[in-house]
């Protein structure tokens, strides 16, 4: 029992030195040839999006709008993946076996 709890206490522990690391780190999602990119955190959160100005017309909007979206999916799933590979190697670390 003791043991269990000692295992808990350390997942939780590399749990939040985990959530400081990815906090601190970035992911692009960049569509259009680079013409489109968002950058997000590990949290998820966006730290910026970039537009090509000669994007910004009336005719581009919907297509625009559509890989705007593309790059933010693709910037947050590489967030959400870097959160989930860390994880694991703590689980297995901590011979929890996820």
């Amino acid at each position: 029992m003791l043991d269990k709890a000692k295992k808990m206490w350390q997942m939780q522990a590399k749990a939040k030195a985990i959530q400081r690391e990815l906090k601190d780190m970035r992911f692009e999602g960049v569509e259009l040839g680079g013409r489109i990119k968002v950058v997000v955190n590990g949290e998820q959160k966006v730290e910026s999006i970039e537009i090509d100005e000669e994007l910004f017309t009336p005719s581009e909007k919907d297509s625009v709008e559509r890989f705007l979206k593309q790059a933010m999916a693709s910037a947050v799933s590489k967030s959400q993946q870097a959160a989930a590979n860390k994880m694991k190697a703590v689980a297995k670390d901590l011979g929890l076996g996820i």
